[in-house]
């Protein structure tokens, strides 16, 4: 028969008999506590729930300390991430992605490789005066963004096209300030200024002659921003705009300016100038923008001294000719972009150097500033949303320098043979 323990009162609970506290240990990460209850050698049941709760609080103790432990480990490893990043990365460790490049080509030819292709640098307006100079020194070209406010800029475009909307160049049911083309149309019958061909249609020429005595573009001409920005910049008192300005629409899948650098049109006088030209409205890089040939100006200014040589025997005015016997039919390089790269990369004025041709997405209100020997074109127009591209071209003096009087005796006219 099983014996009976017996009933115990508090003062019966008996100290363990090796020790008059009671035993805890661990075995395989558990605890044990033994009581020996020994009849007749009760020391009270207090000492007994002292020993239970001392080991409660060490279990307690190492469940909290895991704890904090973890959560501290947690904090700083999260403070760890969060300064990584937002500390800034050197420069020459940054991994930047190359942003998709468009196609391009000119009037004739292929495209251009995608190695043949880059991205114009651009300024904002308030970079300081001496960085932009020297920018401009450095690449041939300063492209500034918002010179101008943007609605100014879409004011005169929305005119432009409000004029010219009796020819029908316009789709119908659109707003003339966007200058979204009729597809219907023929694009050569629409050619502007430039376009080597004018169209046939008389009362179309005498729309391209008087745009450029229109109220709103003579604002645009006079704008204080463009101005005042001119003067600071070439560090002039007073300015002096050439009044044979280009004012130029170039449609979709039209044909558009070829290549060339400004001085052959300009070659009377000695005084420099500064080319401004000015998008009136946005215009994408596939768009019909202009497209600048990287690190050409040392290219322009070695092709004039070879034409000036070549054109030793000429007379004074055949010589400063745009269209002498040396130039092409409408003083262009060249209508092939493609071919024209390799031209010159292969001959003696590229010096064996591959030349990007850079591009940018323009937007109204914007200005590139180049110098008269740097190489460009204009992008054959392939605007997706079918939109015409129009621009002007302006020519700068300081006042009273030697500067080309022929273009100082009126606006643009298709027979001034200039």
């Amino acid at each position: 028969m099983r014996e009976e323990l017996p009933r115990l009162r508090t003062s019966q609970i008996a100290a363990p008999h090796t020790s008059s506290r009671p035993q805890i240990w661990g075995s395989g990460g558990s605890h044990q506590i033994e009581i020996d209850i020994v009849h007749g050698k009760g020391f009270g049941h207090h000492e007994a729930y002292k020993a239970f709760v001392k080991l409660l609080l060490r279990t307690c103790g190492f469940v909290w300390y895991s704890i904090s432990f973890l959560f501290l480990w947690w904090r700083i490893a999260h403070k760890m991430a969060a300064a990584t990043q937002n500390t800034p990365v050197p420069a020459h460790e940054l991994v930047y992605e190359p942003e998709s490049l468009p196609k391009l080509r000119s009037n004739y030819g292929e495209y251009l490789d995608q190695d043949s292709v880059g991205r114009m640098k651009e300024t904002s307006i308030d970079t300081p005066m001496e960085e932009m100079r020297r920018r401009f020194e450095e690449d041939g070209y300063l492209f500034v963004r918002n010179v101008m406010p943007r609605d100014d800029v879409f004011d005169v475009r929305q005119a432009y096209f409000e004029h010219l909307a009796p020819t029908g160049i316009l789709k119908p049911g659109t707003n003339p300030r966007d200058g979204i083309f009729d597809s219907t149309q023929d694009p050569v019958v629409h050619n502007g200024v430039g376009g080597r061909d004018l169209p046939e249609d008389r009362d179309r020429v005498d729309r391209l002659v008087t745009a450029h005595t229109h109220p709103m573009y003579n604002f645009l001409l006079e704008h204080p921003k463009l101005r005042g920005f001119v003067r600071e910049f070439m560090g002039w008192e007073k300015d002096v705009l050439i009044k044979r300005t280009l004012l130029r629409h170039n449609v979709p899948h039209g044909f558009s300016t070829g290549i060339h650098y400004d001085r052959i049109f300009l070659r009377q006088g000695e005084a420099e100038f500064l080319t401004a030209w000015v998008p009136i409205g946005d215009c994408s890089a596939e768009g019909g923008g202009l497209m600048y040939m990287e690190d050409s100006t040392e290219v322009g200014k070695a092709m004039e001294a070879d034409f000036m040589q070549r054109a030793a025997n000429f007379t004074k005015e055949e010589r400063i000719n745009g269209f002498n016997a040396n130039m092409a039919k409408d003083g262009q390089l060249s209508h092939n972009v493609h071919a024209f790269t390799e031209e010159i990369m292969d001959g003696k004025f590229g010096g064996g150097k591959r030349r990007r041709w850079l591009v940018g997405n323009f937007k109204a209100g914007d200005v590139v500033f180049h110098n008269p020997y740097m190489i460009h074109g204009a992008v054959k127009n392939e605007d997706p949303q079918g939109r015409i591209r129009l621009a002007t071209d302006l020519r700068f003096y300081e006042e009273g320098a030697d500067l080309d009087t022929r273009w100082m005796r009126s606006v643009w006219r298709p027979d001034d043979e200039l």
